[in-house]
């Protein structure tokens, strides 16, 4: 973990609650980069090539309404940063061609939103949704600001895997007692993974992970699939 990375996961655990929550890490998360990157709010948003669409958490009611405005039109800058699996920065809203999020981009300046900054949640081909960062007031993003905003959305793709995991093993029990037999199994698919797609052993676990998320399933039982060979990585690939 590197010292950016280190230093915003310990903003995370020191921000308050967002109001109108119970404190839950990704609304945490939203509080500490609205406050971080001089915002007016932060909302993170969940975006699958399955097609999972839904905002997760927001900073405030506004923010809300201006992540959930984009599902509904089906057009703003988190669709965009999650196609073109880039950064998309807009520092003055109102300079924007009017072509570009005809209905969104009037929308959002009434709602007082001045400036968007859309990082997407991904690691390597793994993708899982976008960090969106509204202003208030036009201009950009300094150049510790763009970093810490790149942090701030590695921190959370990771939230959000380890958010899935805790859930789906919650109530599991006793039928964990056999969690030496998994952890090798989970070695074993992770490897194959690893050889299937060309990717380091690190990537082929975020791979697995993302794969989770996305079909609602547990880990255990991707990596169960992938030892018996009834799932591919490797099978999509061109």
């Amino acid at each position: 973990m590197n010292d950016r990375v280190a230093r915003i996961r310990g903003l995370i655990e020191g921000a308050p609650s967002a109001p109108g929550h119970d404190g839950g890490l990704l609304h945490r998360v939203c509080a500490a980069a609205t406050h971080t990157l001089a915002a007016s709010g932060t909302g993170v948003s969940v975006m699958t090539e399955v097609g999972a669409r839904g905002v997760y958490a927001a900073s405030d009611p506004l923010t809300e309404r201006m992540e959930e405005l984009q599902f509904v039109l089906g057009e703003g800058p988190c669709w965009d940063a999650f196609a073109l699996r880039r950064p998309v920065l807009v520092p003055d809203i109102e300079e924007e061609s009017p072509g570009r999020w005809p209905m969104y981009r009037p929308a959002a300046w009434e709602g007082g939103i001045r400036a968007v900054f859309s990082f997407p949640l991904q690691m390597g081909a793994v993708r899982l949704g976008v960090l969106d960062v509204f202003r208030k007031r036009t201009g950009s993003l300094r150049g510790d600001e763009f970093a810490d905003a790149l942090a701030f959305a590695e921190v959370t793709m990771t939230a959000l895997l380890d958010r899935h995991e805790e859930a789906v093993m919650q109530g599991l029990g006793d039928s964990l007692d056999d969690a030496g037999e998994h952890r090798a199994e989970l070695f074993q698919a992770q490897g194959m993974v690893m050889v299937q797609l060309g990717v380091s052993i690190g990537e082929a676990m975020v791979r697995m992970r993302a794969y989770a998320f996305a079909h609602g399933r547990r880990l255990d039982e991707v990596a169960r699939d992938v030892v018996a060979r009834r799932l591919d990585f490797g099978s999509d690939r061109p």
